[in-house]
């Protein structure tokens, strides 16, 4: 076949996760080596690809907009639209003129070839759009993206995970992105050992639901239970295995199941003197009655217990977490039950979501719907509570001495300074005129600045 994409132009704009923006740093590389070049998302080009979310309605409108957005820039270019939005609603763009692809989940390795046939389909006369969409129970294999991470960066995002099997009543990722499945742990140390070689200091291991990672080999039981394989969580393996990779000074994890934070577990992770302090713990809610509703599978005594547990291993953590504020039948009472428990965990980071009800869930059916202004007042309550937990957890780092890994330069307060984070993810400026890219310091934090940055000495 002719190779229709070489002396193309392109762009792609990510919303999302960070699993999305892996997966379009992937698309990204493979469209250069078939001869395409890339360019910023807003310019006219011959190909646009948008990566969508559908977490949320937001996201879902998000998602429209830049499909629309991307046809009215390049009008007489291809729209390639991917992603968990196409994923769940693809039928919904079959009649939209702004689309002229469609590809879902696990097939994303596969744009590049798709995107060549769509050229000879529309040079045999075709005119879209075209669908590249599998059914949600056929998103079982894990699909690997290779990539190569030649960058300016310190720091990279690792696609580790696919899929989840939770089935939480509020989310509709489970169909999105099919069943959990794991990529091989040769296949990550190898590509972390080409990271280390192109400077890369940190790695962050990612998934859609990291705690999964390995049991899609084990059975249903297992799964279901989170047991360990051959006395170790096939997680703590890939941990290790990529913190013994040379080169690396840091590997940061992302969300977390409360259920795997085992005292076994929490006491091997502390045994990793690579693995950072930060640890995002999926809450949801700080009612143990919203948390049976939501089918998350833990009570609050028992989050509560896994802080304490990581506290006692590491020298105060960062404990981050999200939660859903107006959630189906949460009672004002239950509401600042949630709130509570989020001042008493001082968490040193908290998204708040108000509550978005997503077509084909549990929760969407339902009783006690609240409404988007109360959904919003709740949101503000709980913001304001996080934003003290998150200030108060800073102040305690004035000071004290940090591992800070320094990024890129910006301007803060109108100064001119290097920013960077410290293993507990707390930003930290520095103020220099030498280029501080790459260099991992120890500094101490003086004074907290006005976007919440740590400047330090």
């Amino acid at each position: 076949m002719t190779n229709y994409l070489n002396n193309r132009t392109f762009s792609i704009h990510t919303l999302g996760c960070k699993v999305n923006a892996c997966e379009s740093e992937a698309i990204r590389e493979m469209l250069i080596g078939c001869g395409c070049t890339a360019k910023p998302f807003g310019e006219a080009v011959d190909i646009t690809i948008i990566n969508t979310c559908t977490v949320t309605n937001i996201a879902d409108r998000k998602s429209r907009q830049m499909i629309h957005k991307a046809k009215a820039q390049s009008p007489d270019g291809i729209v390639l639209a991917t992603g968990c939005y196409v994923q769940e609603r693809a039928g919904e763009h079959t009649e939209d003129d702004s689309v002229d692809v469609l590809v879902g989940n696990r097939r994303k390795g596969e744009i590049p070839t798709i995107l060549n046939e769509v050229y000879e389909r529309r040079s045999q006369g075709e005119a879209g759009p075209f669908l590249y969409v599998e059914d949600d129970s056929r998103l079982t294999a894990y699909e690997e993206l290779p990539m190569t991470h030649e960058s300016e960066h310190t720091r990279a995002f690792l696609k580790v995970q696919d899929g989840c099997n939770q089935f939480c009543s509020y989310c509709v990722i489970p169909f999105a992105r099919g069943r959990i499945s794991s990529r091989k742990l040769e296949d990550v140390v190898a590509e972390t050992e080409a990271l280390a070689e192109t400077g890369i200091r940190e790695v962050v291991l990612n998934g859609i639901h990291l705690s999964s990672y390995g049991l899609d080999t084990h059975s249903v039981a297992e799964q279901a239970s989170l047991q360990v394989k051959e006395g170790e969580m096939p997680l703590l393996l890939l941990i290790r295995a990529v913190a013994s990779v040379k080169g690396i000074t840091r590997v940061r994890l992302g969300s977390l199941e409360p259920r795997i934070m085992s005292e076994e577990f929490v006491k091997s992770l502390s045994e990793i003197p690579k693995l950072c302090p930060q640890f995002h713990l999926s809450l949801q809610s700080g009612c143990d009655e919203t948390l049976k509703a939501m089918n998350r599978k833990y009570t609050t005594d028992e989050y509560r217990e896994v802080v304490k547990r990581l506290r006692e291993h590491f020298s105060d953590p960062a404990i981050t977490t999200d939660i859903i504020v107006g959630f189906p039948g949460e009672t004002e009472e239950q509401f600042e039950t949630s709130v509570s428990f989020v001042r008493e965990i001082g968490f040193a980071q908290v998204h708040v979501f108000p509550y978005s009800r997503r077509k084909g869930t549990v929760a969407d059916r339902m009783d006690g719907q609240h409404t988007e202004a109360e959904k919003k007042r709740r949101a503000g309550i709980m913001i304001a509570a996080a934003a003290q937990t998150m200030r108060e957890y800073r102040e305690r780092h004035i000071g004290a001495l940090a591992e800070v890994l320094f990024e890129e330069p910006a301007k803060i307060d109108g100064v001119d300074c290097y920013v960077g984070f410290s293993r507990e993810y707390v930003p930290y400026a520095i103020l220099s005129d030498q280029d501080m890219s790459g260099r991992e310091m120890t500094v101490k934090g003086c004074r907290i600045l006005s976007n919440g940055t740590m400047l330090s000495q």
